[in-house]
């Protein structure tokens, strides 16, 4: 699992991505990747507001709750194939179906821990954004404000896929979350010479959350 302490930016900052959460209700509403995840902040917090205790004590709860919307906004085949990188191709369609899983159930246990943890002041998305540079492709950026005051940049890298934007990569402070997580899988193919079944069994990716907080 990833490193993640249970207290202050140390436990939220995975959190920051769960902002995604709310996004499959609202995918039809909204007219543009911006306004998708401008609505999926406001609906976001509206479903945690005063629930933090309850989730805390029935994890359970929550996992089901953004196991059910991070299905339908996270494009994971693409994000796993993404961070299996070169080895990829020649995994067969067993592993990388595995792989894609056990992918996806970290990234669930990660966010249901620090939903219910991270400490903030404001998650606001501006209005100034970066133009697309193609029809489907986008970058939205997103802040979030911490207790103290100090705003952390969050940029989700989109792409459009039958019609319905999803999410394929994530940047925390200028950490390039699928850049780090395709190095640590190439590691760990070099460490276990290449044994596939063995470095999925063992998936466990260490992410130093310290590092997201000083940015790059």
């Amino acid at each position: 699992m990833l490193k993640v302490s249970m207290a202050g930016l140390r436990a939220g900052v995975m959190m920051l991505l769960l902002s995604l959460a709310a996004m499959p209700a609202l995918a039809q509403q909204a007219d543009s990747p911006e306004a998708l995840i401008r609505d999926s902040v406001d609906a976001l917090m509206e479903k945690i507001e005063g629930r933090k205790d309850h989730f805390a004590q029935h994890p359970e709860e929550l996992e089901q709750v953004v196991e059910s919307n991070l299905a339908d906004v996270a494009d994971f085949r693409y994000i796993g194939a993404s961070v299996m990188g070169r080895y990829f191709g020649n995994a067969t369609p067993q592993q990388r179906s595995r792989f894609v899983e056990t992918f996806r159930q970290t990234l669930i246990d990660t966010y249901s821990r620090g939903l219910v943890t991270f400490d903030y002041r404001e998650i606001r998305v501006p209005d100034a954004q970066q133009g697309a540079r193609y029809d489907d492709q986008a970058s939205v950026g997103m802040e979030v404000v911490g207790s103290d005051g100090t705003v952390y940049p969050i940029s989700y890298t989109m792409r459009l896929d039958d019609g319905q934007w999803k999410v394929v990569n994530v940047i925390v402070n200028g950490i390039n979350l699928g850049l780090t997580f395709r190095n640590q899988f190439d590691q760990a193919m070099r460490d276990q010479n290449r044994d596939y079944d063995a470095v999925i069994n063992g998936w466990a990716p260490e992410l130093a959350v310290d590092e997201l907080e000083k940015g790059e």
